[in-house]
């Protein structure tokens, strides 16, 4: 029997009318999430991953979502569907998490309390959480440092071809911005990240116009060169797996590296090197292998007697991240402001961190200490190490070499160079670790001599580089030799590190 239209728009109507009350019913079912300081019993900002029955992060209205999770100020009520949820609440590696499960059924309506407690207080220790790469909107900033208790964050909002402060008559004053709690931010973060990798420039330094640069041309060292130079800016080299890293480094333009970077996040790492310099697979496998590479890079640079501190960032709002995973720890004597915090971080009086919390001292003195003595040195290490996760390994590295070590430990040095801790949390899906920034010693006058064989990994690295650069067919033999002198120089400043002069 045939439908006429009006049996079937009839028909149409109930079928929509159905649809529509069912889901109301479900819209009826709601959670209330409430997340406590257990001292306080006050509700207090933090992170929430949950998910649903559909296995997707649930996103709530008007709160700052990015990828799977959402910030609060310490409750949230959802309208959810009916189905089993399970989330996971974190505020930063100084307080503990906390997970929990639910299955809501038609018009259910609980609340559910979330107690957190502080692991340690590293601020009353004179330790500063901060990191250098955050692209997320400047009105989210203040709520997302608070939900990861995290005191100092610089923002990256001109970038490449996106430079929101060109037509600006006026940039933001005063800089940097402090908010409640004395957190700290710079919204005048800038980024140049191109086929030689990523600079980024902060510090509050005024923008500069990089919105003509392409995938090649000009070199990356142009820009480095027009940055503001004074003191309290800084550029940091976002990653030493970016193909300029050596160059960077030969031209003297850059004041920190990131060794815990955005391609180690929560729930995994990011395994190769994007267009960076790739790693051999064999010698450095699996989901760690990304960040021993990059750690062996800095050995490597370290060895050169190159002294360049540690930095961390977590570029949350282009990877995975939250805010502040990855995150560099400043020792500041006396009372914080960002200046001391800056002056410490370029000093190196630090550790880096997306976990485990390090706190070491080396015969009484954090890292960046230079050890000066005739003879041979004799070091007494302590430190202090708390962590959520369990931790695999604890490791000195001196000149290079790594062994494990139990703290406090004793150690005898007999020639110039350097040594850092690190430690490796015992999570296997991504590298999840902390590191010291290095400690220095010079014994009988002489600071460290260059190893041939790290001084060579740059070489073959800058010739690598090189026979790319001149094999490109996208830019004029005008703009190849241009961007290929800055290598060529590189090359010699490496090369003259086979035999420094004595």
């Amino acid at each position: 029997m045939l439908e006429s239209p009006t049996l079937r728009a009839g028909l149409l109507a109930i079928v929509w009318l159905f649809f529509s009350v069912a889901l109301n019913v479900e819209a009826e079912s709601s959670l209330t999430l409430v997340v406590i300081d257990s001292t306080s019993h006050q509700p207090v900002p933090c992170r929430i991953h949950l998910v649903g029955p559909n296995g997707q992060a649930v996103k709530p209205p008007e709160l700052p979502f990015w990828r799977d999770h959402f910030v609060c100020t310490g409750a949230v009520q959802l309208a959810l569907p009916p189905g089993a949820y399970r989330w996971q609440v974190e505020r930063g590696p100084e307080w503990s998490r906390t997970n929990g499960a639910v299955t809501l059924s038609e018009e259910t309506s609980l609340s559910l309390t979330n107690e957190l407690h502080r692991l340690v207080d590293l601020k009353s220790e004179g330790w500063w959480g901060g990191e250098t790469h955050v692209h997320r909107p400047l009105p989210m900033v203040e709520l997302l440092m608070q939900a990861e208790d995290l005191p100092v964050a610089e923002v990256i909002t001109w970038w490449n071809r996106v430079n929101p402060w060109t037509n600006q008559a006026r940039l933001p004053a005063p800089l940097p911005v402090t908010t409640a709690g004395n957190r700290i931010h710079n919204p005048l973060g800038g980024e140049d990240e191109r086929d030689g990798g990523a600079l980024l420039f902060l510090g509050g330094s005024p923008p500069f116009d990089i919105t003509e640069g392409t995938r090649h041309f000009p070199s990356s060292l142009a820009f480095a060169n027009k940055a503001d130079k004074r003191p309290e800016r800084w550029i940091d080299a976002e990653k030493p797996f970016w193909w300029d890293f050596p160059m960077w480094v030969a031209h003297d333009v850059i004041d920190t590296v990131g060794i815990a970077h955005n391609h180690m996040h929560r729930g995994g790492v990011y395994e190769n090197e994007a267009w960076g310099r790739p790693r051999n697979l064999a010698k450095y496998p699996g989901p760690q292998g990304n960040g021993r590479y990059t750690q062996d890079i800095y050995y490597h640079l370290l060895n050169t007697g190159v002294r360049l501190p540690p930095s961390a960032g977590s570029a949350s709002g282009v990877l995975p991240n939250p805010v502040g995973y990855n995150r560099v720890f400043v020792h500041v004597d006396g009372e914080f402001s960002y200046a001391r915090w800056k002056e410490g971080l370029k000093a190196g009086r630090s550790f880096v961190s997306n976990g485990p919390l390090l706190r070491a001292r080396a015969n009484g003195f954090w890292p960046g200490a230079v050890f000066r003595t005739n003879g041979a040195l004799e070091i007494r290490l302590e430190a202090q190490l708390d962590s959520s996760d369990g931790i695999a390994a604890v490791e000195l590295v001196h000149n290079g070499q790594v062994e494990s070590v139990k703290l406090p430990a004793n150690l005898t040095i007999r020639e110039s160079g350097w040594f850092l801790l690190r430690v490796i949390a015992d999570v296997p899906n991504t590298f999840r670790f902390a590191s010291t920034a290095p400690w220095y010693v010079e014994l009988n006058g002489k600071p460290m001599q260059p190893k041939a064989e790290s001084a060579g990994y740059f070489v073959d690295w800058c010739r690598e580089r090189i026979g790319n650069l001149k094999s490109l067919s996208s830019i004029s033999e005008a703009q190849k030799r241009e961007i290929v002198q800055p290598w060529l120089e590189a090359e010699k400043f490496w090369i003259d590190r086979f035999a420094p002069p004595r």
